[in-house]
């Protein structure tokens, strides 16, 4: 990996790349300590710290710690993702985005700019729900129209700027914009974990190394069985029968079906983790102080040192999991694509016996991909219920897997930009 980037920083095209994308980084972090007019961040800090399971704690950890400082980013990247999942869902329900995300190049622009559109609406609407629970909690100083629009229409502007230095660096920076963005915010809480993780082990007198180190190789391991789950894949291998088209032959090459373990990502554990934090957030809102009666269980339920919470978030995980698959991956449309391409399976007859074949396929490895996002989403629920203390290890399975796979990518897309230039890089 370190080779890579040498390799990288000697061409200048990919240097210029590296520069432009590392100083929007910059910027993103300047912007996540730039506060709101006439609010406390005291409040939206003790929203994340003694909130419990809400929403505020995933939009403070996409965001870098943004929100719990009350800054311009503090929404973070959220709408735009929202904006984007709502689009692939209606892709597949309305007809006419369906044909439209099949016309290739043109189709995908349009819909880009669909999702733009709705990220700003959505962002409104936030913001001005975000306002509504802010000024309840007597955190806003001056309220007023004014003020109210002042404050709305700063989360929603920062997320549209957002959103456009994710477009930026995919443009014109080493790509994955978006994802580089909210990576660069969970990277940005690691320094303030290690420290409570070290005073929490070593502070106080306690001196105990031993625990520092274990928990050091342990994040070894868990790195590297993400790293080996999100590399994995299945190859269905498909052979093209000959054929010739006036005085050329083509076709007669073997190639293969890539089907990943975990071909949907971190999506299934944010839809999980949204759904469960939703009736704590509104509870919260509504009655922040509550324990006995309707309000106070639905806290201790929803709370995540509650067994049956890790049961819910796991079985949640593994529904989404191929709720989303089903939606993004059709065996019909791909065995329909063969066919028409000249295309099959060895010993797999066109058609349905192909799809089928290719469902099969995928349901098996689809359930080894759903148990280990399930896995790695309550491992951090599990830890702390062996050993409270391991409760400070804020970074959850979700930002080990944004992490692991955004530095994958793009240690692939730099690869793949080398090789074009007659760098060796990884293939030596």
């Amino acid at each position: 990996m370190f080779k890579i980037l040498k390799n990288a920083w000697a061409v200048p095209e990919l240097r210029k790349k590296i520069l432009y994308t590392l100083l929007l980084l910059v910027i993103f972090r300047f912007g996540s300590v730039i506060t709101v007019p006439w609010l406390d961040s005291a409040v939206l800090g003790s929203w994340v710290k003694e909130g419990g399971n809400t929403i505020f704690n995933i939009m403070d950890m996409f965001s870098g710690g943004a929100f719990s400082q009350a800054t311009i980013f503090a929404m973070g990247i959220s709408p735009y993702i929202n904006s984007s999942i709502i689009m692939q869902l209606l892709s597949v329900a309305i007809p006419a985005l369906e044909r439209l995300s099949k016309e290739g190049e043109e189709g995908r622009k349009k819909i880009s700019k669909i999702t733009r559109y709705l990220t700003v609406v959505l962002g409104f609407v936030q913001a001005a729900g975000l306002y509504i629970g802010l000024n309840s909690a007597n955190a806003v100083s001056n309220p007023g129209p004014l003020t109210f629009f002042v404050i709305v229409l700063s989360f929603t502007a920062g997320t549209a700027f957002l959103m456009w230095l994710g477009e930026e660096i995919t443009e014109k920076g080493i790509g994955n914009g978006i994802s580089m963005i909210i990576f660069a915010g969970i990277i940005a809480g690691i320094p303030g974990m290690a420290r409570s993780v070290w005073h929490t082990f070593v502070g106080g007198g306690s001196n105990n190394y031993l625990a520092i180190a274990l928990i050091l190789v342990f994040a070894v391991l868990v790195i590297a069985l993400v790293i080996l789950f999100n590399n994995g894949e299945r190859r269905i291998p498909v052979q093209y029968a000959k054929r010739v088209v006036g005085r050329k032959m083509y076709g007669g090459q073997s190639t293969h079906i890539p089907i990943k373990v975990t071909m949907a990502g971190v999506i299934p554990i944010i839809f999980a983790m949204s759904l469960l934090a939703f009736p704590s957030t509104v509870v919260s809102l509504i009655s922040p102080n509550a324990t006995t009666g309707f309000a106070g269980w639905v806290l201790r339920f929803f709370n995540q040192s509650n067994a049956w919470y890790a049961v819910i978030y796991f079985v949640l995980i593994v529904a989404f999991t191929y709720f989303y698959t089903a939606i993004t991956f059709s065996p019909i449309e791909v065995a329909n694509n063969m066919k028409k391409n000249g295309g099959f399976i060895p010993g797999i007859r066109p058609g349905k016996p192909t799809s089928d074949f290719i469902q099969k396929v995928l349901s098996r490895i689809t359930l080894v991909g759903a148990f280990f996002l399930g896995f790695i989403a309550i491992l951090p629920i599990l830890l702390a219920r062996i050993d409270t203390r391991l409760s400070s290890i804020s970074i959850g399975g979700t930002s080990i897997l944004i992490v692991v796979g955004v530095a994958l990518e793009t240690v692939k897309q730099m690869e793949s930009q080398m090789l074009m230039r007659h760098y060796k890089g990884f293939l030596e």
